[in-house]
C-alpha cells in the first residue's frame, strides 16, 4: 500500500508541475509599442503583386456594332462574353445576328447602361433566345415597353437584375471589370445615371460611359477613380455635354468610338469632335465604319472597321467640306439599302411588293452591301432580286 501511495503522489507532483509549465508557455497577443523619439522606424513597404499573366495564351476582343443611333457592345474575354446595351428594339435582330455569326448562344452578362430605348430595345432578342448568367443595370427604371420586355424577359430566365455599385468590381476571365457610377441617381435624368466602368486587360483598358454627361462625369472625378483608358466609348453619341474636357483629361485615351447613327440631335457634335481633336484621339465612327472591332493582346490595342477604314471621322474645318463629299461619294458606292424580314430572313429592295406586305416588327433596315447582308445570314428575294 505504501508503495501505491508512493506512485500516486510521484504522479500529482509530475501533472502539477505540467501544468505550470503550459501556464508560463500561455501566447500573447503581440501589440506594436509607438516608437519612442529618436527611434527609426523599420517600415517594410507593400507592393501590389504584379501581374504576371501570360496574355499570349488568352484573348480579348470589343465589338462595338453598328445599331444605328444608340449603344451596342459585345466584349470578349477568353471564354467569357458580355452585351453592354442593344440599341434600339428595331436592332434586336442585328445584335441576334451578330451573335449568331460567332456561334454564340450564351451571354455571361448583359449590361443595361440605363433605361433608355435606344441603348435597351435590342436586348429582348437575347435575352429571349438565348441563355444568360447575369443581368446588370441601374436601380432607375423607365414606363417603356422596352424596360417591361427587359424586366419580364429576365424574369423568365430565373433571374434578378443586379445593380453594381461604385468601386465595386468583378474577374471576366483574365480581365477585371471595375464600375465607378453611377454615384447618384433620378428618375428625371437617367442619362447622368448610367453605368459607368472599365474593362481592363493587362496594360490595355476600355471605358464605357453610356449616357454619362457632365453632371455624372463630375461626380465621377471627384470620387477619385483612375479613369485612364486606352479606348473610350464616348458617351451620349457625341452630345455636346459629355466628354467634358476635365474627363477627358483623366482619360486621356488613345483610341475613341463614337456609337451614333442618323440622328435630329446634331451628335456627335462639333464641341466633343473638337475636345477630341485638342487630345490627339484618333475617332472611329459607326454611322460611318460600321461595326468596330478592338482586339487586344494585353499590351496594346489593334481597331479594324467594316468599311471606310481610312475615312475622316474627326476633320477640322478645312478638311470637311472635301472629306464630307469623298465620304458620300464612298458611301455611294459601297453600300446600297436593303430591308430584311427578321422571320424569313430573305432580304429585299426597298421597293419590292414584299415589303409592303411585311408587317413593320419583322423589318430590318440594313445599311450594307449585298454581300454584307448574305454573310449576315440573309438570302436575296427571288422577287426583286437584290
Amino acid at each position: 500500500m505504501k508503495n501505491r501511495s508512493r506512485i500516486i503522489s510521484v504522479l500529482l507532483c509530475i501533472c502539477m508541475l505540467l501544468c505550470i509549465c503550459s501556464c508560463t508557455n500561455e501566447a500573447v497577443p503581440i501589440t506594436e509599442e509607438p516608437n519612442s523619439p529618436g527611434q527609426s522606424e523599420n517600415v517594410t513597404e507593400t507592393k501590389a503583386p504584379k501581374d504576371t499573366t501570360d496574355y499570349s495564351e488568352h484573348s480579348f476582343a470589343v465589338h462595338y456594332i453598328d445599331v444605328g443611333q444608340g449603344d451596342a457592345a459585345l466584349v470578349l474575354c477568353d471564354d467569357k462574353t458580355m452585351l453592354i446595351d442593344g440599341g434600339k428594339p428595331h436592332a434586336s435582330s442585328i445584335i441576334y445576328t451578330y451573335l449568331q455569326n460567332l456561334n454564340i448562344d450564351y451571354l455571361d452578362y448583359i449590361v443595361a447602361s440605363h433605361a433608355d430605348d435606344d441603348h435597351i430595345g435590342g436586348l429582348s432578342a437575347p435575352l429571349a433566345k438565348m441563355k444568360v448568367g447575369n443581368v446588370l443595370a441601374p436601380e432607375t427604371e423607365a414606363d417603356t415597353r422596352s424596360y417591361e420586355s427587359l424586366k419580364n424577359k429576365t424574369a423568365e430566365q430565373g433571374l434578378t437584375i443586379t445593380h453594381p455599385k461604385p468601386g465595386e468590381s468583378l474577374d471576366f476571365g483574365s480581365s477585371k471589370i471595375e464600375f465607378y457610377g453611377p454615384i447618384t441617381e433620378s428618375e428625371s435624368d437617367r442619362n447622368n445615371g448610367s453605368i459607368v466602368m472599365k474593362i481592363i486587360y493587362g496594360d490595355t483598358s476600355f471605358l464605357f460611359t453610356g449616357d454619362a454627361e457632365r453632371e455624372e462625369e463630375q461626380e465621377i472625378l471627384s470620387a477619385g477613380y483612375d479613369l485612364s483608358a486606352t479606348v473610350l466609348k464616348v458617351g451620349h453619341h457625341g452630345s455636346k455635354n459629355s466628354t467634358t474636357y476635365p474627363f477627358l483629361r483623366e482619360i486621356m485615351p488613345k483610341y475613341a468610338v463614337i456609337s451614333v447613327g442618323d440622328n435630329n440631335y446634331g451628335h456627335p457634335t462639333e464641341d466633343t469632335l473638337s475636345r477630341l481633336r485638342d487630345a490627339d484621339v484618333k475617332v472611329y465612327r459607326t454611322d460611318m465604319q460600321g461595326d468596330i472591332v478592338a482586339t487586344s493582346d494585353g499590351k496594346t490595342v489593334t481597331v479594324t472597321t467594316k468599311k471606310n477604314e481610312n475615312a475622316q471621322t474627326n476633320p477640322t474645318e478645312n478638311e470637311k467640306s472635301t472629306s464630307v463629299q469623298s465620304a458620300e461619294n464612298a458611301a455611294n458606292q459601297e453600300i446600297c439599302e436593303y430591308i430584311g424580314n427578321a422571320n424569313t430572313k430573305k432580304f429585299h429592295y426597298p421597293d419590292c411588293g414584299a415589303v409592303s406586305q411585311m408587317k413593320e416588327k419583322n423589318k430590318v433596315y440594313l445599311n450594307c452591301t449585298r454581300d454584307e447582308a448574305i454573310k449576315d445570314g440573309y438570302n436575296p428575294c427571288g422577287r426583286c432580286n437584290p
